[in-house]
């Protein structure tokens, strides 16, 4: 148990009412979940302000409530803490309170609009595969060596973060490999936090529900590498023309990575195909079991940041040839009459989309058809959604446009706003199919031997959100069980 005292080592405090000798049995920032002898931390959140909570929060039996405005009537057995930002104050104490685990770890995090999840998944992998006990933070999922913990963000709230990252600690895990969104970014949740290294993977259109102008969302990412200490490094993607950007304000070594310029790591693709990719890296020739240029960026980020820690170079190389990627990152089938490809990818951004039906044609041989299933989620940035459809539709033979996740939102009225962005002289490629399973049956029958099916946007989630209900959908079980029947 902690004292008021220890958990406010190095927190900005504006004021204290009450004895910082009080004892504090755990840390909240949901009123809901507060228990006698807790501490409240009143966060003002995008859809709503932790302040409104603070009388519940004490009904329910907290002890302590820090916050940034002092209630107008104290409580008279309540310790309050007013202090300059709550959401920074909660990641200093979420770190204070749970012994800061990120200082008895090596913390790696990964940040870009694409390429995260490969990026932290292969670097869990590799380290595994080098006798490394190691924790990965992830949206597929959390794992804690082979123990996987259901994942529910990018990046769990600050709390539950360290929570986690003490568990890791406690279980002997010497790496930690993670995510780190944007919105976490912004949102302070990685407050406190101690890295060991940052990589920037790339930047393209997407949040801008959240951030409202891509300056601003280049600003957030940016501002998690000037926070980088001295002792850590920085590696950045140069062939993203912010991949400098990154790296301006920096204490962190820099470092970089490239395909097609001089840099610290230096890759070049020598054949890509179904089998995976063969590429020189920094005078070796490797092969591996990954697919596309996509990933032979996320292979590069992969050998500098494992370099950048200590690793021997060799024994890298050969531990990366033998790992697979992320599940739901071009995820592929083959059928076994009709040989046709079914590809299940994440691809949720213009520029993932572009990247994977990229990737697709250096695949093709010759006449195969390309037919993309996709839609675009509810509740998030509208301005892409014309943009996905016209990717699709300039890049393959046939587009179904589909329903994603639409939360709260109409499925139809996402789907007319994706048609919006078809060009004229293309509409005769598209289908509307709201029903998704539908849409991959549809795509499947349109198939003619060895065509390929690209199925996008969802990748290795295992439902589909409806105003607010989550039901089980698969979209790798759903293309499984549809080829089954086609070839039956």
């Amino acid at each position: 148990m902690k004292t008021l005292r220890d958990i406010l080592y190095n927190v900005n405090i504006v004021a204290v009412k009450g004895s910082t000798d009080t004892a504090v049995n755990a840390l909240n920032i949901d009123s809901r979940a507060v228990k006698p002898g807790d501490a409240f931390i009143a966060i003002r959140g995008v859809h709503a302000d932790g302040h409104l909570f603070i009388d519940k929060a004490v009904q329910q039996g907290a002890a302590v409530v820090i916050c940034e405005e002092l209630p107008a009537q104290p409580a008279d057995n309540v310790v309050y803490v007013q202090v300059s930002s709550s959401t920074t104050a909660a990641g200093v104490i979420a770190a204070n309170f749970y012994d800061n685990p990120s200082q008895k770890v090596q913390l790696v995090g990964v940040t870009g609009t694409n390429g995260k999840t490969t990026i932290a998944t292969l670097l869990f992998k590799l380290f595994s595969a080098l006798g490394y006990h190691c924790g990965l933070l992830s949206t597929v999922q959390n794992q804690i060596g082979d123990k996987i913990v259901p994942s529910t963000h990018t990046t769990p709230d600050t709390i539950h973060l360290n929570a986690l990252l003490a568990d890791m600690v406690n279980d002997g895990c010497d790496y930690v490999f993670m995510e780190v969104s944007s919105h976490a970014i912004h949102q302070q949740r990685i407050a406190g936090l101690k890295f060991a290294g940052g990589i920037f993977s790339n930047i393209t259109h997407d949040h801008l529900d959240y951030h409202k102008t891509f300056d601003e969302y280049i600003r957030v990412k940016k501002s998690w590498f000037d926070g980088l200490p001295a002792t850590a490094f920085a590696l950045t993607n140069l062939d993203d023309k912010r991949g400098n950007v990154m790296l301006q304000n920096t204490k962190a070594k820099k470092q970089s990575y490239s395909l097609r310029t001089v840099a610290d790591f230096k890759g070049k693709i020598l054949e890509n195909n179904l089998t995976g990719l063969i590429m020189m890296i920094n005078e070796t020739e490797v092969h591996f079991r990954l697919i596309g240029e996509f990933n032979a960026y996320n292979l590069l980020a992969v050998y500098g940041a494992a370099t950048l820690l200590g690793q021997d170079k060799a024994r890298v190389l050969q531990a990366l040839s033998d790992l697979s990627g992320a599940e739901g990152r071009f995820d592929y089938i083959v059928s076994p009459h009709q040989r046709i490809i079914g590809i299940v990818d994440y691809a949720h951004t213009p520029d993932a989309l572009l990247n994977v039906l990229a990737t697709i044609k250096n695949l093709r041989k010759g006449n195969e058809q390309v037919i993309t299933v996709v839609g675009c989620g509810g509740d998030r940035d509208t301005a892409k959604r014309p943009v996905m459809a016209e990717v699709a539709v300039e890049r393959s033979d046939r587009v179904i446009l589909t329903s994603d996740n639409p939360r709260s939102e109409d499925p139809n009225e996402i789907i007319k706003q994706m048609e919006a962005g078809v060009p004229v002289h293309l509409k005769k490629k598209v289908l509307s199919i709201t029903d998704r399973k539908e849409a991959i049956k549809t795509a499947i029958s349109l198939a003619n031997p060895e065509d390929i099916i690209l199925i996008a946007g969802k990748g290795h989630e295992k439902y589909q959100e409806i105003q607010g209900v989550k039901h089980p959908f698969d979209d790798k079980q759903v293309l499984e069980e549809m080829m089954k029947m086609m070839e039956k």
